[in-house]
């Protein structure tokens, strides 16, 4: 990661495209990657429901998506 980046990019730059899923099952990704979509939460550091666009990475950081590995 580099610094100042989002979580959301560092997330997508590491191959993770899908962040979440629906109740349905759909696989969910960033969309618009300035926190008005909210298709990137996570939970970060155990607080949930984190925006990974409005999140800048930090090192140490606890990173859970809501897909099923």
């Amino acid at each position: 990661t580099y610094p100042g980046e989002s979580l959301a990019t560092a997330l997508l730059a590491a191959g993770q495209r899908a962040v979440r899923v629906t109740p349905g099952g759909a696989r969910r990704a960033p969309y618009c990657n300035m926190g008005v979509c909210f298709e990137c939460v996570v939970t970060i550091d155990d607080q949930p429901y984190q925006r990974a666009c409005l999140t800048r990475t930090r090192a140490g950081m606890r990173v859970r998506t809501g897909v099923p590995r």
